[in-house]
């Protein structure tokens, strides 16, 4: 095993760990100042509910086998594609997702306190159209999608293709439900923004 691969079997165990704790701690912080939550599932059995929970499932699957790997060798179950784990592409993978993390943290940071996870029908933010919102509608999205490109060539496998295919898809039918919540809430400024901005880019 080389190095390279090697280096990004840990960085990849320990990026999805840190990933959740700053996830839990950062809606933990949320919650204690604004006293709501920032996470939303929707109505249970709505297609919301049942994005989250598909979501969360391989979000865990994704961290549980990055540690595993670091102990254990369990490649050979996740479908290894031979031909593409090699140290250029594992490397490209690696910072994609740390250009992903970044990406998707500087549009949190942007949204402020605006910031969502699901759609929240309770309390009604500022619909931000500037910044990152300029030029796609979905910049947060993009940036998720952009991290599951480089966990796919960070663990070029069967595993880790099942979950972009996946999460690609979850992830544009999510974006088509909170725009649709989107347009209900604040009616013709939120479908003038749309006609001026495109979903993706």
């Amino acid at each position: 095993m080389s190095s390279v691969e090697l280096l990004v079997k840990h960085f990849l165990g320990i990026y999805f760990l840190m990933i959740g704790l700053h996830y839990t701690s950062r809606s933990l912080g949320l919650f204690e100042r604004m006293r709501f939550s920032h996470i939303h599932y929707g109505a249970r059995g709505s297609h919301t509910w049942w994005h989250r929970h598909i979501f969360n499932l391989f979000r865990a699957s994704i961290l549980a086998i990055c540690v595993a790997r670091i102990v254990v060798d369990i490649d050979p179950w996740l479908g290894v594609f031979p031909m593409l784990y090699q140290p250029a592409i594992l490397a490209a993978g690696a910072i994609l997702l740390l250009a992903s993390f970044s990406l998707i943290d500087y549009v949190q940071a942007y949204m402020h306190e605006d910031w969502r996870s699901g759609i929240d029908s309770q309390h009604r933010g500022h619909l931000i159209t500037s910044g990152p919102f300029r030029r796609s509608r979905n910049p947060l999205f993009m940036a998720i999608i952009l991290g599951q490109l480089g966990f796919f060539l960070a663990l070029p496998s069967v595993f880790s293709l099942v979950c972009l295919i996946v999460g690609v898809v979850v992830i544009i039918r999510q974006a088509r439900a909170e725009e649709d919540a989107l347009a209900r809430l604040y009616g013709d400024a939120y479908r003038e923004y749309q006609a001026r901005v495109p979903r993706w880019l």
